[in-house]
């Protein structure tokens, strides 16, 4: 295409070659085309014609402004796709008890799938336990000096002295486990908001008693363990308004033994079903045989023949939505209890583990007479469409 292009050229502009052909030449090709000519001039001519149009068009065909404009192109789109090294977050957790106990046992499962989620390229994590309350402060201002994006925080005991702490690092996002529901700037708050499953297990236990008594063991009288209680106490009465419910407060967060103790000081006074809402309950029902619910985690493992099931917490739908936020550049504070309700698969009824062949003969007779799963589908349908409520109360409950 060049070759003819420059021809036709050379055709309508004698002056194109004047310059290297002398005049009478340039004749004597432009009048071949009417008869032969023998001259020599007009060979020679011609082959450097021939030779000019070669090279002038493979100079052209070399020289493609297209092909420049495409590998420019090229270029640039290589360079796009070179995108810098995705950034990794690091999140941290700060509790006061250890793993073992079951509330920071389930922020630490959740924390730990974040990474197996994400991608250890994306997402690190650490913790530190058994802090001291008075220490919390100390430990918060390590990590985010640190580095780290994003800090779940116990301050349970510590809420004033840590939300002190985050606003000396302000580009540090806080989710603090507290029962001050206060939110703003840096500082989001969670808790386990578990009470709707803890309404239904007290409507189970209501329809399984026979002796009309019910025994709850608690930790320390807080708003988060009181609606756990009371919503409990409340599904038992709805089912059975003449039961009794027999409660006390240990005073700890964790002390296995000491639930242990309480919980047979029930059973002497006569309770036939247990709520352990802090571990060590779960015990004493198995040594005295009597049906026991767990609390926070699926705990039918400490005793299959006796725990029914539990209100169970799952930390991960709160975690995940911390995560993408704070990825998408879009964390914003709040309060973040509806993720730990069972609306958004935050809290749910421990699985039943195949009750029908694991529990004792005789709770199993008690569960069947009283269709007791039909019961839990019915309510946990209502709860799940808002035809129904649980009542929300954070006062510290009472025997009866």
């Amino acid at each position: 295409m060049s070759a003819f292009f420059l021809t036709e050229s050379m055709k309508s502009d004698r002056k194109l070659l004047t310059g290297i052909v002398s005049h009478d030449v340039w004749e004597d090709i432009m009048s071949s085309t009417d008869k032969p000519k023998s001259n020599n001039k007009l060979y020679i001519a011609i082959a450097i014609i021939a030779i000019l149009i070669v090279a002038i068009g493979a100079g052209v065909y070399l020289y493609n402004p297209q092909q420049a404009t495409m590998t420019t192109a090229e270029t640039s789109a290589a360079a796009t796709t070179a995108a810098p090294a995705p950034m990794t977050y690091k999140i941290a957790f700060i509790s006061s008890a250890s793993l073992e106990e079951p509330w920071t046992s389930v922020i630490h499962n959740a924390l730990t799938q974040a990474v197996q989620y994400y991608g250890a390229d994306k997402v690190s994590y650490n913790y530190t336990e058994n802090v001291d309350y008075s220490d919390t402060p100390r430990v918060m201002r390590e990590y985010a000096a640190n580095g780290y994006n994003m800090i779940f925080v116990d301050a349970f005991g510590a809420d004033d002295t840590a939300r002190a702490a985050a606003k000396d690092f302000p580009n540090t996002f806080f989710v603090l486990g507290t029962d001050n529901h206060v939110f703003g700037d840096n500082v989001a708050v969670f808790d386990d908001w578990i009470h709707e499953p803890a309404y239904i297990c007290g409507m189970i236990a209501g329809n399984l008693t026979k002796s009309n008594v019910i025994g709850v063991v608690g930790g320390v009288a807080d708003p988060e363990v009181n609606r756990l209680i009371n919503a409990f106490k409340a599904g038992a009465k709805s089912v059975n308004p003449n039961v009794k419910v027999l409660i006390t407060f240990m005073g700890e967060w964790f002390d296995p033994p000491k639930a242990k103790e309480a919980a047979l000081a029930e059973i002497s006074n006569g309770a036939d079903v247990i709520y352990s809402e802090r571990q060590g309950g779960i015990e004493a029902a198995e040594l005295q045989g009597i049906p026991v619910f767990g609390s926070l985690q699926d705990q039918y493992q400490l005793a299959p023949d006796v725990v029914i099931t539990g209100p169970l917490w799952n930390m991960w739908p709160t975690v995940k939505h911390e995560v993408d936020l704070m990825m998408q550049g879009k964390w914003v504070p709040e309060d973040l209890r509806f993720y730990s309700m069972m609306g958004k698969g935050g809290a749910s009824l421990a699985p039943w583990h195949d009750w029908q062949t694991r529990l004792k003969p005789d709770i199993v007779t008690r569960m069947e007479a009283a269709n007791v799963t039909g019961m839990v589908d019915n309510i946990t349908n209502q709860i799940m469409t808002g035809a129904f409520t649980v009542p929300m109360d954070e006062s510290e409950p009472t025997t009866g």
